[in-house]
This record gives structure tokens, sequence and C-alpha cells, in this order.
């Protein structure tokens, strides 16, 4: 009895819903970051106004400057490993974490993933832009004493003092 190998040697154009321009992996000509790119990148997610924060209420609980330091640095190198692991696929091979994904969670199942991300990174954006929304306000109420004592806007249960609705409209702007 002979096998035909014919359906295993022709190829299927992939459905359009599972691949676009965006999924398909780069090549290697076009992939030009190096090892100083990626080192740049992480000191840069790591040097950022909440980090300054996290080292002042470290000396505020009572730490010296470089034990917040090293509590810092040692936090962000604890990062670093999973984050190295996570995008060690997407470096070598040029493919982007969705599609790294569906190695493990399957088409469908990559999406899980990809979202829990998306969601994290909205959070992280929402931080961010609170903190720099707030010293904005306060810079901004240095300049004009009368920001601070504007009426409040919403209920005082709402926790949102006068003055920094104008915050919050400027950081999300």
């Amino acid at each position: 009895m002979e096998i035909s190998y014919s359906a295993v040697t022709e190829t299927a154009a992939p459905a359009a819903s599972l691949t676009s321009k965006d999924l398909a992996p780069v090549p290697a000509a076009a992939r030009t970051w190096g090892t100083w790119n990626y080192a740049a990148l992480w000191i840069s997610m790591s040097l950022c106004i909440p980090t300054y924060m996290l080292a002042s209420s470290l000396i505020q609980g009572g730490m010296n400057w470089w034990q917040a330091l090293l509590t810092i640095f040692l936090g962000n190198a604890i990062v670093l490993v999973p984050m190295l692991l996570n995008g060690r696929a997407g470096t070598r091979y040029g493919i982007p974490f969705p599609v790294f994904a569906r190695a493990s969670f399957g088409v469908l199942g990559a999406n899980v993933p990809a979202l829990l991300r998306a969601v994290i990174a909205c959070g992280w954006f929402g931080i961010q832009t609170w903190i720099g929304g707030y010293a904005c306000y306060q810079a901004a109420v240095r300049w004009w004493p009368g920001l601070g004592t504007l009426p409040a806007v919403f209920p005082a249960s709402w926790g949102w003092p006068r003055g920094q609705l104008v915050r919050s409209f400027y950081s999300g702007c």
C-alpha cells in the first residue's frame, strides 16, 4: 500500500483573520535593535517618576538612600528576567507577542494574555498620567495660587478636592 504525501506537501494560504502585516515576522535584515537599544529601553522604563516616588517613600520609611536605591535596582532586576524571557522569541525570530502566545494558548486563547497585557498597559498609563497631572497641577497652583481655591465640582465623598478636575482634564488631553 502506497501512501500519498501530496496533502502534506501542499501549502494552504492562512486564513485572513489569522494573519496581518502587523503579525508577520520581521525579516532579519529589518531588525535594527541591538543590545544597547534594549538596555536603554529597560533603563528608561526603570527611571520614571513613580520610581523616584518609591525611593523617597522608602527613605521616608527609614531606609538609607543606598538601601532604597539597592531595593529599587533589585526589584527592577527581578522584573527584567521575565521580561527578557518573554521578549526572547520576538527578538530572535522577529515575531510579536500575540504570535508567540499562540504556541502556548492556541489561536483564540492567545487573545487572553494579549488582552491582559493591554489592561496592565492601560493601568500603568493611568498611574503615569495621574502622577504627571498632579505634578502639573502643583506647578500651576504655584504660578496661579487661585487655582488651589476653586470650588469643588463634585461631592466631597468622591475625593476630588477643588481644582483637581482641571488637573485631570489637563493630563487626559
